[in-house]
């Protein structure tokens, strides 16, 4: 068949693929547990400077009020003060900073909620100084752990009231009612406030057609990377593979860009389906997507590129168009170089597999095809 017949065929003959029998993987799993330690730390170093400033006033207002209210408000205080730069710390160097986060703003309510009994139980003026924490919940926290904290305030708000002295909150109810209201307040208007904020991040770091991250969360994931392998037991292979649609001008002269990008979003949904757990897919710009396969050789790397670029010939999109991808793979070991050299070593085999014929893989730093799917011209 002559080539222009060909990818006449390719580009507009409908075709009704079975969708894959295997679980979706899920790209990004590295860089999103990156982004989400990286929030934590981040959040935490911001809260720790206005908490410094916040304990300074809390001392103050605590000395002034000493006469009337004793000295028992500061044994709680002090105990604040000490416990959250230790668990700051220790989160820092833990593998699961999330726990020590947790623990760290846990001390904060009990603190308060002991001080509120050691100073007149539901009498106390302390009760709505159980607002503070709960403001830092959303920015902690996702919302099972905003949910399980307020509720954990609550259990000690009643705890250092009504179960002291249940009878004085039953003659005034507005004891409890109102710390426990200006609580929920403060947890509200927060999350609304983090959700923009989260919003906004995730907008940065996310393809809006594809739903794939980004090149600046490409980026980001090398970085990691790089840190990694800094570390004992770190720098092993990493293949970083380019894939670019074929003539995929040529889709948006013929048939507009409202079909182009359904067509991209078919290439992005039928590689991801095809990738497995740890393997990472980014859409960095037009027609190129990157993948990205840690700890993977060279014959892993032409493997897993060979079953992408089978499952793009094979798709279709909803207005029945098909394309072929080509991939140039590039295989490092030790540190990562920078995203630019990568993307220059990839980009040598990918044009390699332009010129040869497309719809194939090559790999960097080799004359040699790596692996060739037809005699397809397209």
């Amino acid at each position: 068949m002559p080539a222009s017949q060909r990818e006449r065929d390719n580009l507009a003959t409908p075709k009704t693929t079975d969708p894959p029998s295997h679980p979706v993987a899920t790209p990004g799993a590295g860089i999103g547990e990156e982004l989400r330690r990286e929030r934590l730390f981040d959040i935490e170093g911001r809260i720790a400077r206005h908490r410094r400033r916040t304990f300074a006033v809390l001392a103050v207002a605590l000395l002034l009020s000493t006469p009337e209210l004793g000295a028992w408000w500061l044994v709680p205080f002090c105990a604040t003060v000490i416990a959250f730069p230790l668990c700051e710390r220790a989160m820092r160097r833990s593998r699961k900073p999330y726990a020590w986060a947790a623990i760290g703003w846990a001390v904060s309510p009990l603190a308060i909620s002991v001080a509120v009994a050691l100073t007149g139980a539901a009498e106390s003026p302390g009760t709505p100084w159980l607002a503070l924490p709960a403001i830092s919940l959303a920015a902690r926290f996702e919302r099972r752990g905003v949910i399980l904290g307020t509720a954990y305030i609550y259990l000690l708000l009643l705890a250092s009231t009504f179960a002291i002295d249940p009878q004085a909150v039953i003659d005034r109810p507005s004891r409890v009612i109102f710390p426990a209201a200006l609580v929920l307040g403060a947890v509200m208007l927060s999350t609304a406030t983090v959700e923009s904020d989260r919003k906004h991040r995730r907008e940065a770091l996310f393809d809006p057609l594809t739903g794939l991250l980004n090149r600046n969360a490409l980026r980001l994931r090398l970085d990691q990377l790089a840190n990694d392998a800094r570390t004992p037991g770190g720098g092993r292979a990493l293949a970083f593979a380019i894939g670019d649609i074929d003539h995929f001008k040529r889709v948006n002269d013929e048939f507009g860009h409202v079909v182009g990008d359904e067509l991209l979003r078919t290439v992005a949904t039928t590689m991801r389906s095809v990738l497995r757990g740890g393997d990472e897919l980014f859409r960095i710009g037009g027609e190129e997507f990157v993948v990205l396969l840690p700890l993977a050789d060279r014959e892993r790397a032409v493997a897993v590129c060979e079953r992408l670029r089978e499952a793009v010939s094979q798709a279709r999109s909803p207005s029945g168009i098909g394309v072929t991808i080509s991939f140039g793979v590039t295989v490092v070991r030790g540190t990562p170089p920078p995203l630019e050299a990568l993307v220059a070593a990839a980009d040598e085999a990918l044009y390699r597999a332009k010129r040869e014929g497309r719809n194939r893989v090559e790999v960097a730093g080799s004359r040699e095809r790596a692996q060739v799917a037809g005699e397809s011209s397209n």
